[in-house]
């Protein structure tokens, strides 16, 4: 397939952007290319992923986030704040284990999001910061 400037646009914006919903892609696309419609965005995202350069996550309702294929990491996500933290995806690499070994399972790990609370909501400090 041959890279369209409308493809294009949509793959730099989400190299500046990091994560973004369709909403936020064709914010930035239109900054610069304002007769890109919301439609042109949703196709055009759902033929990259098809293409494997882009992939989406959920990080809660609403409409999914993109990145980058290349962008690895797991979404930490907030059920109570909002927050959304990242964490190198070798974190998962034990359930990864786990779950091969005991159902045959393999966990794509590279771009997923966790449910949960965040250490402003429970009060945690973070123990990776603290000196001993």
């Amino acid at each position: 397939m041959r890279m369209t400037p409308q493809r294009q646009l949509v793959l730099d914006a989400l190299q500046a952007l990091e994560h973004a919903t369709p909403e936020q892609v064709c914010k930035r696309v239109q900054e610069t290319t304002p007769s890109v419609n919301i439609t042109t965005i949703y196709r055009t995202l759902e033929l990259l992923e098809e293409l494997g350069l882009v992939r989406h996550t959920h990080l809660g309702h609403g409409a999914p986030t993109y990145s980058l294929h290349e962008h690895e990491h797991v979404h930490l996500v907030c059920h109570r704040c909002g927050r959304v933290d990242e964490s190198p995806r070798e974190v998962m690499d034990q359930l990864c284990g786990t779950l091969r070994d005991a159902h045959g399972f393999v966990l794509d790990a590279a771009h997923l999001a966790l449910s949960g609370t965040c250490r402003d909501c429970t009060g945690e400090t973070d123990r990776t910061r603290e000196t001993p």
